[in-house]
C-alpha cells in the first residue's frame, strides 16, 4: 500500500509542475483531491485492513492529502503571480506616444453673440434677467401695453397653449417681471437674452423660434439722446468702431415714441454695396420710451420717472457680423457650419 502512496505523491507532483494554468491545476485538484481522485480511492482501500493497521494507513492518506494540498497551493500563487504579469503586460501604455485628438465642439455663434452683448452691458452697469419660456398672457401682453384686439393676439403670430398660457413672443415679458419685482424701486438697468416663438414659416430670413435681447433703463430724466448714445455705443462694440445709428419713427405698443434703429452698413462704411441695398443702412432693432401707461401698470410714476427699451434679434447680429446669408444654419446642427466658428472662440 505504500508503493500506491509513492505512487500517488508522484503522479500528482507530474501534474502539479504540468500544469500551465489556473484552470488546469484546479482540474489536477479536482483529479487527486476530489470525491472521486485518487487519494480518495486510497481511504476507500481502509476497510480491507485489519484494525490494528487503520489507523496509521489513516494518518499516511492524511499526510498524502496535506502534501499534495500544499504544492497545488504553491503551484497556484505562483501561476497567479504569472496570471497578474501577463496582465499588466498585455496594459502597458506606452506614455511617449502621442495621445488622441478629443473632438470637441465650439460655442454656437447666437450663444457667442449673446456672451458678447452681456459682456457689453454688465460693464456699463446692467444686469442680466432671466425669465420663463412658457409665459402667461399677463405678463407678456398685458402689462406690455398690448391690448385684447393687438394683431400680436392673433393665433398666427402666438403659440397658445391655453387662452392664458403661451410661449413668450418676445423677452419683453421677462421686463415686466422685473417691473413687477422692483415695485417702483429705482433706477433699473438690465438686459433680457432669451428664446422667443412666434408662428411664422421658415425660410432663409424667418424661424419659428428665434432669439432676442431686449434691453430696459428706467430712471429720473431718461431722454431719447440716452438710448441713441446707448445704441451707437453698442454698435461700435459689435460691428467695429466708427459705427453711426439713425432713428426712424416706427411703432409698438411698449413704447411712446417708438423707433426703427439703422446702423451704418459695416461692409461698405455707410457707401452703400448689396448688403445695404445701397443705402448705406442696415436696420438692427426696435426701440423707443417706455410708454407711461406701461410704467403706471407696474407700480412707477411717469411724472418722475421715464425710461427707454430696445429689442435686437441675435440671429439678425450675427448673419450681418458674421456674413451669414440663412437663418436656418443656426438650427441645423451642421457640424460644417459650426466649426467656422473655431477661430472666433
Amino acid at each position: 500500500m505504500s508503493e500506491r502512496m509513492e505512487q500517488v505523491l508522484s503522479e500528482a507532483r507530474s501534474a502539479i509542475e504540468s500544469a500551465a494554468s489556473l484552470d488546469g491545476l484546479n482540474a489536477v485538484r479536482i483529479q487527486f483531491l476530489g470525491k472521486k481522485g485518487s487519494i480518495q480511492s486510497l481511504m476507500a482501500e481502509m476497510k480491507n485492513l485489519p484494525r490494528e493497521e487503520k489507523p496509521a494507513f489513516g494518518q499516511k492518506v492524511n499526510d498524502l492529502k496535506n502534501e499534495v494540498s500544499r504544492r497545488i497551493e504553491e503551484k497556484q500563487a505562483e501561476l497567479a503571480k504569472e496570471a497578474e504579469k501577463a496582465r499588466m503586460a498585455g496594459e502597458k501604455i506606452d506614455i511617449t506616444l502621442p495621445g488622441d485628438n478629443l473632438e470637441i465642439g465650439t460655442i454656437h455663434p447666437l450663444i457667442m453673440i449673446q456672451q458678447q452683448l452681456e459682456d457689453l452691458f454688465l460693464g456699463m452697469g446692467y444686469t442680466v434677467a432671466e425669465g420663463p419660456e412658457v409665459e402667461q398672457d399677463h405678463y407678456n401682453f398685458e402689462l406690455a401695453n398690448i391690448p385684447k384686439d393687438h394683431p400680436a393676439r392673433d393665433m398666427q403670430d402666438t403659440f397658445y397653449i391655453d387662452p392664458n398660457t403661451l410661449l413668450r413672443t418676445h423677452t419683453t415679458a421677462m421686463q415686466m417681471r422685473e417691473l413687477e419685482k422692483a415695485n417702483g424701486k429705482l433706477p433699473i438697468k438690465l438686459i433680457c437674452p432669451g428664446k422667443v416663438y412666434r408662428r411664422d414659416d421658415d425660410d432663409a430670413t424667418h424661424s419659428h423660434q428665434f432669439m432676442q435681447c431686449e434691453g430696459l433703463v428706467v430712471g429720473e430724466h431718461i431722454t431719447l439722446a440716452d438710448l441713441k448714445g446707448t445704441l451707437e455705443y453698442m454698435a461700435s462694440a459689435m460691428f467695429g468702431k466708427g459705427r453711426k445709428v439713425r432713428f426712424r419713427p416706427s411703432y409698438f405698443p411698449f413704447t411712446e415714441p417708438s423707433v426703427e434703429v439703422d446702423v451704418s452698413c459695416p461692409f461698405c462704411n455707410g457707401k452703400g454695396c448689396s448688403v445695404c441695398k445701397h443705402t448705406g443702412w442696415i436696420e438692427i432693432l426696435g426701440a423707443g420710451m417706455v410708454h407711461p401707461h406701461v410704467l403706471e401698470m407696474n407700480g412707477f410714476d411717469p411724472k418722475k420717472c421715464s425710461g427707454f427699451a430696445f429689442g435686437v434679434g441675435l440671429e439678425r447680429v450675427a448673419m450681418l457680423k458674421y456674413g451669414i446669408d440663412d437663418i436656418r444654419n443656426f438650427y441645423m446642427n451642421d457640424l460644417r457650419f459650426l466649426k467656422t466658428f473655431d477661430r472666433f472662440d
